[in-house]
């Protein structure tokens, strides 16, 4: 099966902000985001998968109106940092989280663990139904789990993947 892993294109945010599964505007720059993603993408998927994330959503509707919702593509829940900026957390709290992220999740949020099983359980899903080339448009930590497990890459050390907004990544996946 083709998969291909879309980022939700650049949001209308302040700079540092936590933003995790709070839902943000696009900015304006995403018509243009938007025709560089359709020119990366073969028009005959069999399937579209979103996180419900606004940010998502919008991407997923210009690929395809008949989208599927799924809960499991949702970004890292960053917990009671969500809507603060890195600059305005504790930094002690930051600092023990950073050190093991993959085992430590932010208050009332999840670790990376955690984020993995869910999206890894959903990909498994995906793979066991009949199709040949699927879209996944959703985000930066969820596309990051999948790569690594892919690549044979550690969660830890997972954030050496460059991930930017509104990039493209297709996987051969049997």
């Amino acid at each position: 099966m083709e998969v291909y892993l879309i980022r939700h294109t650049t949001p209308l945010i302040s700079k540092g902000l936590i933003y995790g599964r709070m839902n943000v505007p696009v900015a304006e720059s995403f018509a243009q985001e938007k025709q560089a993603v359709l020119q990366q993408i073969p028009a005959d998927l069999d399937k579209v998968y979103s996180s419900p994330s606004f940010r998502c959503q919008v991407m997923a509707a210009e690929i395809s109106a008949a989208y599927v919702q799924n809960e499991a593509l949702y970004e890292l829940n960053f917990g009671d940092w969500e809507g603060d900026t890195w600059d305005t957390i504790d930094r002690t709290e930051c600092g023990i989280w950073m050190e093991d992220f993959v085992n430590l999740a932010p208050p009332n949020g999840e670790t990376m663990l955690e984020m993995e099983h869910r999206v890894m359980s959903f990909l498994k899903e995906v793979l066991l139904q009949p199709f040949q080339k699927v879209a996944i448009v959703t985000h930066g930590g969820v596309i990051r789990v999948i790569l690594a497990h892919y690549r044979q890459i550690a969660l830890k050390d997972s954030f050496s993947l460059k991930i930017e907004m509104g990039e493209v990544f297709r996987l051969s996946i049997s």
